[in-house]
């Protein structure tokens, strides 16, 4: 069969673009090589709770055209990220707002917040930050980076935050209100019955074929691609742009993640939110995630509560060839490597990359989506 379109990459972006691209007459195949669709945001149901395999995931959103669009897909529950920082036996709310600052220092006031962290910024002594370090320090003060921002960042990072350069933190958003709601967007929420089903409305009436490497079964000749017996027109490619021009000019940077999951049946509260960081460097992981919490104790298809818990431990890991891909470095260098294979990229009339991996660059799923529809408006002009 003849396809207009080779979709490669059955997440959020593929997934998208295809919808659009079926929505306009146009047929797409879509291929993946991992055994599921969904991407990094898939869920599956284990013992009634959903269950995000690589790591948590929370939609939200301040573009209504966005939202609006996805709930196309799936109904969205009311959950509101609110995560918990745990500093030895301390614990603290995220994002740094009044409630972390009144347990941090025992006071009541924001002017007595901002009292403490401007006399602490003046301390560092920090005109021109030169590292992640002192960037943190010239806008939170010593108290707050030590105790919620270096061993959170250095384990996500796998370096010290003097090695680190100071765009990382460009801003420490800090609230002097009451609010411990993490997201300032005003359309929020998780889908209910997991991502997983939502994605598979999206590629609803679309052909999907798992466990398909691009690399190893497809190939082009003469502008044609071909897989088997099928021809594709055009490609849309949402997998690593380095590796798709075979690592020419050398591999990119990404920082990569392990899951440790748990299923404790006889505990019905590990640790009474869904998101717990761990921000002290000697405690290898970053954070636990209580999956049941996203739809608040309770199974989305009878609203039952459910028994039992599943927690995950989330550990940072320096990415290597073969491993899951999770955040592109963006730093000097890797970016000036980046700029060639997009040199190339632009090249290839016939091949379209997105997606993180195609543009390395991190997206919130908000921003995957309005990427795809964008691509796709541009690719129907």
């Amino acid at each position: 069969m003849h396809y207009d379109y080779l979709i490669v990459g059955a997440g959020l972006f593929g997934a998208v673009f295809a919808r659009e691209m079926k929505q306009a007459g146009r047929t797409s195949l879509v291929i993946d090589r991992r055994d599921h669709i969904a991407g990094n945001i898939y869920t599956e149901k284990v013992n009634g709770i959903q269950v995000h395999r690589y790591g948590a995931h929370i939609f939200h959103t301040s573009d209504k055209e966005v939202w609006d669009y996805v709930r196309q897909f799936a109904e969205f529950n009311h959950y509101i990220n609110c995560p918990v920082a745990r500093y030895g036996k301390e614990l603290y709310n995220l994002p740094f707002n009044m409630n972390t600052f009144s347990r941090m220092w025992n006071i009541q006031t924001p002017a007595e917040a901002k009292a403490i962290i401007d006399r602490q910024v003046a301390e560092a002594k920090v005109d021109e930050p030169k590292n992640l370090e002192e960037q943190a320090l010239s806008l939170a003060g010593r108290d707050v980076y030590e105790k919620l921002v270096k061993g959170y960042t250095e384990k996500q990072w796998g370096r010290d935050c003097t090695e680190l350069p100071a765009f990382i933190i460009r801003r420490l958003p800090m609230r002097f209100t009451f609010d411990n709601n993490y997201f300032n967007d005003p359309y929020q929420g998780i889908p209910t019955g997991g991502y997983t089903a939502m994605v598979e409305k999206i590629l609803e009436g679309i052909p999907v074929r798992l466990s398909t490497d691009f690399k190893k079964e497809v190939t082009e000749e003469k502008g044609m691609f071909r897989m088997g017996e099928d021809t594709f027109g055009r490609v849309l490619y949402t997998g690593l742009i380095d590796e798709y021009f075979d690592e020419c000019f050398g591999p990119l940077e990404y920082r990569s993640l392990r899951f440790e999951t748990e299923i404790l049946p006889e505990e019905d509260n590990f640790q009474g939110n869904a998101v717990v960081n761990y921000t002290e460097r000697q405690v290898p992981f970053t954070r636990i995630i209580e999956h049941k919490w996203f739809e608040f104790g309770k199974d989305s298809e009878t609203g039952e509560p459910v028994s039992g818990t599943i927690i995950t431990r989330e550990y940072p890991q320096t990415w290597t060839s073969g491993m899951e891909p999770y955040y592109p470095v963006n730093n000097e260098k890797n970016d000036a490597v980046y700029a060639r294979y997009k040199a190339l990229a632009d090249e290839k009339k016939n091949v379209i990359f997105g997606g993180r991996l195609g543009l390395y660059r991190y997206f919130d799923m908000d921003k995957v989506i309005r990427q795809a529809l964008n691509c796709a408006a541009a690719e129907l002009k």
